[in-house]
């Protein structure tokens, strides 16, 4: 035999899950994101060239200042491994880039002769605002110096992203 108790908790759920599940009427619901590097959601060859270009360039200004800027310190060696985004082909909408690092400092032990490496890495998050488009992204960047071009409708740049990371 059901409780009171337990036939209003059953009723209670039964309401959660349908408004979890209800829609309002003529509402299509959104395919659901299918994330992927953005370079594998680019067609274009010129977009292609684009996106190509702006991760070299985004690696030459990197190490054009790093010397003044992010490898002073502990760390005098910092490199920039891979600037990676990602994209839903779909939407076209960016998820999120990152920008990975790592470094390393040597120490030798002076009385056994050994070794000793510290190894840090970093992932430092772009600051980009919310659906932001791989069309909006590109344009951007595609400028001579990427590091320092303000992200679209955001006005941070991808050196601010890096200068509260690194």
């Amino acid at each position: 035999m059901k409780t009171g108790v337990g036939i209003a908790a059953a009723g209670l759920l039964w309401l959660a899950a349908s408004a979890t599940f209800a829609q309002p009427a003529g509402a299509q619901a959104r395919p659901a994101a299918n994330y992927t590097e953005l370079a594998a959601t680019l067609r274009d060859d010129a977009d292609i060239d684009a996106w190509y270009g702006i991760v070299h360039a985004l690696r030459v200004d990197f190490d054009e200042i790093c010397g003044d800027t992010f490898c002073e310190g502990d760390y005098s060696d910092i490199e920039s491994l891979r600037f990676v985004c990602s994209a839903d082909p779909a939407s076209g909408e960016v998820g999120q880039c990152v920008w990975s690092f790592a470094a390393s400092d040597e120490q030798v032990d002076a009385r056994r002769g050994r070794v000793r490496v510290a190894i840090p890495g970093w992932r430092c998050v772009s600051p980009l605002a919310p659906h932001t488009t791989v069309r909006e992204l590109l344009a951007a960047l595609a400028v001579a110096h990427p590091l320092y071009a303000p992200l679209p409708r955001t006005g941070a740049t991808l050196y601010d992203g890096l200068s509260d990371c690194l």
